[in-house]
């Protein structure tokens, strides 16, 4: 149980420092969050549910957009991390981040920024496949092929 809740804060941790190191390409309406690569963790490790959640509720209070990007995009999080979970294979495990950002994200960027609803969609699902299906699954074949999950 400690090892789980270890892995957890430490997948918190990480995705914050990875948000804020590449912050000039993590927050606006054109982002690639390269920290989003750790999203399709639950997918193997079900502790990073929560870890993913609170990495991504700290650094949107740190450098977000205010409480509607705090709230609803760690809430986006927690969704789509808890649909990566119940993913029932390896190449489906990107979906849920990638769908749920691009509509939640998406949605509320296009009202903050005064955009188009479609673009900012389009938008945040291009650096979330980016990010998910490029980075995550690299991150996913070498945990599994290195049985570190």
């Amino acid at each position: 149980m400690l090892r789980k809740s270890v892995r957890g804060a430490m997948i918190a941790g990480i995705y914050v420092v990875l948000v804020i190191s590449f912050a000039p390409i993590s927050y606006g309406p054109v982002q690639i969050r390269i920290a989003e690569a750790l999203t399709v963790l639950p997918f193997v490790w079900p502790e990073a549910v929560p870890g993913l959640f609170i990495g991504c509720l700290l650094a949107n209070l740190l450098g977000g957009l205010g409480i509607v990007d705090t709230v609803l995009g760690s809430l986006a999080t927690l969704l789509a991390a808890w649909l990566t979970m119940k993913m029932p294979k390896v190449w489906l495990a990107p979906l849920p981040p990638v769908a749920i950002n691009a509509l939640v994200v998406g949605g509320y960027l296009s009202v903050l920024y005064q955009t188009r609803l479609l673009p900012a969609m389009l938008y945040v699902a291009a650096g979330q496949t980016a990010a998910c299906y490029v980075l995550g699954m690299i991150l996913l074949h070498i945990l599994i092929k290195y049985k570190l999950a």
